[in-house]
């Protein structure tokens, strides 16, 4: 019997394309307020350090409190538990935007959002993680993605239907109620069917004492400049918003052309990495590179260019620097290397957003140039840490 045809491979497959369809349903909601949450708060009266300090702050949040709630899965070994409480604050929140009034109001659910993804990653990426180990790990996270960008994609073209056709922005927000609904209700129906996502590794998960390697740390650096570098969509909403370069119903549009890019990108650099390894990273950084002077531009065709190519770094960010961390850490810590991860991310995060979104207000040719740096600095790490993987 060949590996995929396998009763074992085809319940890790199962329980993968599963978790994908939750993050679907689950990103049609977070995606959609996200593609919309840059212009709204411009019109709500937010100053663009205001929109690139959210933006930070709010990963900030979502990755560094994946720090403690990585090492509090560890510890509890309650992975189900901390994925479905993320979930359903995040389907609380985006939908409460359509009540907020003033940008400190949607700032805070914003936030709450973010802390709904810090509580359930990690647990859900460590639950993952052992299907992935039987399929393969570019494989399982790229297939995760691919599922989950169908929803970022759905989203924001339904959001800018309804912008093109009422202008309303409480009813774009207040419509991501259904898909969050039915969010839980596939969370909940996974956890029946598996209630014991470790049995799908190929080895059950042994206790280790070791610690993490030298090599899971470099990683994190490298990763650490890549976060760093990165745009956040929201400071390029404002940009667009700000200039006119498209209506507003084109934003979210465009967002979802991003999403388009990122599902593709994420399942080809999935099957890359498990072919050559972090390799595959390291070509990544000089796209991120290239996208951030077109993003920034006044021409309509080149910030379409500059999306795409911001689509396919954001695809190769949620397959291969997912799939990594599973491969470098010991299997029973990956709750608190996931944790660790996300917490270096997040941290780098925000303060490359902050600075950014600085840097937006005063002088944008040092925005570009920032950026350009800080990914030339991960492509030096991460190619480090491929030649010793």
């Amino acid at each position: 019997m060949s590996v995929i045809s396998s009763p074992a491979y085809k319940r890790a497959l199962q329980f993968i394309t599963l978790m994908g369809v939750v993050s679907l349903l689950a990103d049609m909601v977070y995606e959609g307020g996200r593609s919309l949450s840059g212009q709204y708060l411009a019109l709500l009266g937010a100053s663009g350090a205001v929109v690139g300090l959210t933006a930070g702050i709010g990963e900030l949040i979502g990755y560094g409190l994946r720090l403690v709630f990585g090492y509090l899965s560890d510890r509890t070994r309650r992975y189900w538990l901390l994925t479905i409480l993320g979930y359903s604050l995040t389907v609380i929140a985006v939908p409460l935007l359509a009540l907020a009034n003033a940008w400190p109001l949607a700032v805070g659910l914003l936030m709450v959002e973010r802390l709904s993804k810090a509580l359930r990653s990690p647990a859900k990426d460590t639950l993952i993680s052992y299907a992935a180990d039987r399929v393969g790990a570019g494989k399982g996270f790229g297939l995760h993605e691919v599922l989950d960008q169908i929803g970022a994609v759905l989203a924001p073209l339904l959001l800018a239907g309804i912008l093109a056709f009422s202008g309303n922005f409480q009813l774009a927000f207040g419509v991501l109620i259904i898909p969050g609904l039915l969010c839980m209700m596939v969370l909940l129906m996974a956890r029946m069917r598996f209630p014991q996502p470790a049995d799908l590794a190929r080895q059950t998960p042994a206790i280790t004492t070791t610690g993490f390697s030298r090599q899971f740390w470099y990683y994190l650096a490298g990763v650490a400049l890549f976060a760093a570098a990165s745009v956040d969509f929201a400071l390029a909403a404002y940009h667009l918003q700000r200039l006119q370069i498209v209506q507003p119903a084109g934003i979210p549009a465009l967002y979802a052309l991003a999403m388009t890019v990122d599902a593709v990108a994420a399942f080809g650099f999935g099957l890359l990495y498990d072919r050559i390894g972090l390799g595959a990273l390291v070509g990544v950084t000089a796209l991120g590179a290239l996208s951030t002077p077109l993003l920034f531009s006044t021409g309509l065709l080149t910030v379409i260019i500059g999306v795409v190519l911001w689509g396919a770094v954001l695809g190769a960010q949620e397959s291969i620097l997912r799939a990594a961390v599973g491969q470098l850490a010991p299997p029973d810590r990956r709750g608190a290397a996931y944790g660790l991860f996300h917490a270096g991310f997040g941290v780098s995060w925000f303060v490359g957003s902050a600075c950014l979104g600085l840097l937006y207000d005063r002088a944008l040719p040092a925005l570009i140039g920032v950026s350009a740096a800080l990914y030339l600095g991960a492509a030096l790490v991460l190619f480090y840490v491929a030649r010793r993987q």
